[in-house]
């Protein structure tokens, strides 16, 4: 098979970018970004869940959450991380795929770039995160890669598993707005089991240690696996959490970081992910057995 680019219009936007192995395609924005805004087998459904509320906007001086898979920098803080993407891009064709280039134009200096490439002959997207320090001074920062995936599915993390002995083994970074009560959260002795409720508008968020480096969502059928690499000597963001999860009515949110580094002028920092997508997998129950049996298919 061949990795193939076409110009598009999608939910609202003009001159996007499609790129398409016949498998599976994506969809960059030029008019925003950098941002990828579908993800998901050829003629099927979208992975990624696009807000209604801000489809086709562009150009404004105020933050919007489009949706799709977008570059942040943590840890989280107002207004550093939510510099505005509103505006037009750069971007090039690359082999099997394109890069997406923010160059800055605000009080962060951070570029971003994102670069998205197809396995030519398998659902496989490999995703290159990129932030270089334009500013003149250096910058304590992690890069974090957010995917904001569609509603209805449901969401499995491993959790660690080390024998520590006397000593722990893990913890649970939860936020203000977590409620250990909330229905949608489920704690097993392996899995941390996450659905997502389109009718539940209130958030929940919680990050761990994600000593295995992967996460996977069922939805439509289908099984979304995100890929990256953990490592065990690095230093996270908040409380050293290098797997983070959002939801709310219209998302839910899979975000994966790099070690927090000290960017110094003209540097950068990369953080690469890698994303697969399964055919004809049924959304399990939230039964830990029965989702061990199905992931043991995929997870090697």
């Amino acid at each position: 098979m061949s990795v193939s680019f076409k110009k598009v219009s999608y939910s609202g936007w003009n001159d996007c970018i499609e790129v398409s192995n016949g498998l599976v395609d994506f969809i960059a924005t030029t008019e925003i970004g950098p941002r990828i805004i579908r993800f998901g087998f050829v003629g099927q459904a979208n992975e990624f869940s696009i807000n209604d509320e801000d489809a086709g906007k562009k150009g404004e001086n105020i933050w919007r959450n489009y949706g799709g898979h977008r570059l942040w920098h943590s840890p989280e803080a107002m207004p550093r991380t939510y510099t505005l993407d509103n505006f037009p891009i750069k971007y090039e064709e690359i082999e099997n795929g394109i890069k997406l280039i923010q160059e800055p134009k605000d009080y962060a200096n951070i570029q971003k770039e994102i670069e998205i490439t197809l396995d030519p002959n398998n659902p496989i997207a490999r995703v290159k995160h990129t932030l270089i320090n334009k500013g003149a001074w250096a910058v304590e920062l992690s890069p974090w890669a957010i995917s904001v995936m569609a509603t209805g599915g449901l969401q499995v993390v491993e959790q660690p598993n080390k024998d520590t002995g006397l000593l722990p083994n893990r913890a649970l970074v939860l936020w203000p707005y977590s409620h250990m009560k909330d229905h949608r959260i489920h704690f097993g002795d392996k899995y941390i089991i996450f659905e997502q409720d389109p009718n539940t508008k209130e958030p929940f968020k919680f990050g761990i240690q994600n000593e295995k480096g992967w996460a996977a969502y069922f939805n439509h059928n289908h099984l979304f696996i995100k890929k990256f690499k953990h490592d065990d000597n690095a230093v996270y963001p908040d409380y050293n959490a290098s797997y983070e999860t959002y939801t709310t009515d219209w998302m839910m949110e899979m975000e994966s970081l790099g070690p927090m580094v000290k960017l110094e002028p003209g540097a950068s920092t990369v953080h690469v992910e890698e994303w697969t997508l399964y055919d004809n997998v049924k959304r399990p129950s939230i039964n830990e057995k029965e989702i061990e049996e199905l992931l043991s298919k995929y997870v090697k």
